[in-house]
């Protein structure tokens, strides 16, 4: 049998022994068969075990499958507990018995050869039974654990999902009776790490605590993206967080690794804490020590005129209101991530999304595979959250259908900030690109095209304008939407 990392086993009987029981420890299925196959070597016996309904578990390739029919009445004592240990014979073959374990209904492990066991072999049977005992115990255990750590998992998906919409009630709620102490923090920072998709569970349950959380911090596998790990962090005046020197110290050590970390906010604006770090992680990957804190700026929500923009967004969103709340979620959550992603985060199939997309752009009379009515909605949606309890609006609203209002100065130098960094001659072609990808609504190949460049230069380009603006672009999300919206208030926009 080969040895972990092709070493041997040791040659000693009971070296040998210890080394299969081992094994356990990372091939529960190895070191129970390897087992039983030692005592098969030790006895000179074929063995088999025998569970449920007196059906084998596993045996040595040469068991005499055939006796077991004749031993049922001796098997049933034995799993009930009324019999520790039997002998008896089947024709020629000396069979040996022992119960094992104090499982309902007990295994029992079976022996069977040509010659009847010696009392030192009955002995190292019976040893070896209450061996598997322990196995199958520690392997139950392990069972219990990774299910302890996949509630755990859930759980603290669930609680982000709620702080996401920046209901801190309902978190609590949640949690009654081992509320984390993240949720008594009044401003956090989302770190997001981008690694392996196998490390994730791994760096969470490292810095787990007891109650399943990471003390002021909390870490997620995100649902969507399966090599990001989402992690909230309590932002202490009185210390740095413990978690975020970590997670950095991860980045410098591992080359693979990338570190995005929105600016601090309140509690409940955890969702813009997430969206920040999603545009920070972007730029993270293009700059060297790939940690990379996110570059603020007024949102351009806040900029719009109040009574105008509000008018303009309720009209664009009221016909979402006669359809199912499900099916505005699964709109929203589409503006922002891709539909497996949001089959994911809703518990429903890729297919019933697309159903519920086609039933919102047949309200709406927009098409959401457009980047500039994807962008306009979430917009309108940014300035619903803003003002919903800003009262009534007596201002009418604006003509244009999914074209924003007009927004003024204020929209128009946000506009100018957003896409300065793109104002220097060297980067004229990279703004060229994003201009005509966002008038071949996103599209890398027909943007090629049109620029008489390859898919590979745009692509390039692309990656660089990431970095010049702080912004992830090549994510569905709100970064293309800001992009859209700078061409459109800047006049660049056809």
């Amino acid at each position: 049998m080969a040895a972990r990392h092709g070493t041997p086993p040791p040659a000693g009987r009971l070296d040998e022994l210890l080394y299969l029981v081992g094994q356990q420890a990372w091939r529960p299925d190895v070191g129970v068969q390897g087992v039983v196959d030692w005592l098969h070597r030790q006895l000179g016996t074929e063995v088999a075990l025998v569970g449920r309904a007196h059906t084998v578990e596993l045996s040595t390739s040469g068991f005499p499958r055939e006796i077991l029919p004749a031993l049922e009445p001796v098997l049933t004592r034995l799993a009930t507990g009324r019999m520790a240990a039997a002998a008896t014979e089947v024709g020629a073959v000396h069979v040996r018995l022992e119960g094992v374990g104090s499982d309902d209904p007990r295994r029992v492990l079976v022996l069977a050869g040509a010659d009847r066991l010696t009392g030192k072999e009955a002995a190292a049977a019976s040893h070896t039974g209450h061996i598997i005992a322990l196995l199958h115990r520690a392997r139950a255990a392990d069972t219990v654990l990774r299910g302890y750590q996949e509630k755990a998992h859930q759980m603290r998906v669930a609680l982000f999902m709620a702080l996401m919409a920046g209901d801190i009630l309902l978190a609590r709620r949640m949690t009654t009776g081992a509320v984390p102490e993240l949720l008594g923090a009044d401003r956090i920072r989302v770190h997001l790490l981008r690694c392996a998709p196998a490390d994730r569970d791994r760096l969470a349950q490292a810095h787990q605590d007891p109650s399943g959380y990471h003390g002021r911090a909390m870490m997620v596998r995100c649902p969507v993206y399966d090599d990001h790990l989402i992690c909230v962090v309590a932002e202490d005046e009185d210390a740095p967080p413990k978690l975020g020197g970590v997670l950095r110290e991860l980045v410098a050590d591992t080359e693979e690794y990338a570190l995005g970390i929105s600016a601090p906010h309140p509690l409940r604006a955890t969702a813009q804490a997430y969206e920040e770090a999603r545009h920070a992680l972007a730029v993270a990957g293009n700059t060297p020590g790939r940690v990379a804190g996110y570059r603020g700026r007024e949102p351009l929500e806040r900029l719009l005129p109040r009574e105008e923009a509000l008018a303009w967004a309720s009209t664009l969103l009221r016909p979402l209101e006669s359809l199912p709340e499900l099916t505005a979620e699964t709109t929203r959550l589409a503006l922002f991530f891709p539909r497996s992603g949001v089959a994911s985060l809703l518990g429903i199939s890729r297919n019933t999304v697309t159903a519920h997309l086609a039933r919102s752009e047949a309200a709406l009379g927009l098409d959401l595979r457009d980047i500039r009515a994807r962008a306009a909605l979430a917009l309108a949606l940014a300035v619903t959250a803003l003002h919903q309890d800003g009262g009534p609006v007596g201002a009418p609203a604006p003509p244009g259908g999914a074209e924003p209002p007009a927004g003024g100065g204020r929209a128009a130098a946000w506009a100018a900030e957003f896409l300065g960094p793109l104002r220097d001659d060297r980067h004229r072609r990279v703004r060229e690109t994003l201009r005509v990808w966002i008038e071949s609504n996103a599209d890398a190949q027909r943007t090629a095209r049109r620029l008489g460049s390859s898919r590979t230069t745009v692509a390039a380009r692309l990656r660089t304008a990431e970095r010049l603006l702080g912004r992830d672009l090549l994510s569905t999300g709100s970064g293309v939407h800001e992009l859209v919206h700078a061409f459109h208030f800047s006049g660049e926009s056809p």
